[in-house]
């Protein structure tokens, strides 16, 4: 291929990514007319963020109760630990969990334990103190 192709295929090339974007641009302002945020939230100290795991609304011997009974009787709640307090080690520029508590982790927390985040109603910022127990599932067959 000479000189003349190379420049004529990058061409061609160029002008397909930009109507790509072109036609991503048009299809995103006409979706829904508004973009969409991300919030990542990164506990400091000795704290974690959990998200509330719910529990099948079964009583032990097997009836369904209504929504909000069996959390109405509980002591405490299951969750998962879904982001930890974390440093960066100096001498190897590698992120450390410093909470204690292991990423993805089930957890046992007091009902009423926490700080509830303002808009998701199922995360709570918890502190490692508070956290009851590790929960470990086990499969028997």
């Amino acid at each position: 291929m000479n000189k003349k192709d190379k420049k004529i295929v990058s061409n061609l090339e160029i002008k397909e990514e930009k109507e790509m974007l072109k036609s991503l641009k048009t299809n995103a302002s006409h979706s829904s007319g508004y973009s969409k945020s991300i919030r990542r939230i990164n506990p400091l100290g000795m704290r974690v963020v959990v998200r509330l795991l719910k529990d099948r609304n079964l009583s032990e011997g097997g009836l369904y109760l209504p929504e909000g009974a069996k959390e109405a009787m509980s002591e405490s709640l299951l969750a998962e630990v879904i982001e930890v307090a974390s440093a960066v080690d100096m001498d190897t520029d590698e992120e450390a969990n410093i909470s204690g508590v292991p990423l993805a982790a089930k957890v046992l927390i007091p009902k009423d334990c926490g700080t509830r985040v303002p808009w998701d109603n199922e995360l709570r910022i918890v502190e490692t103190k508070d956290i009851l127990a590790i929960v470990n599932e086990i499969s028997i067959t």
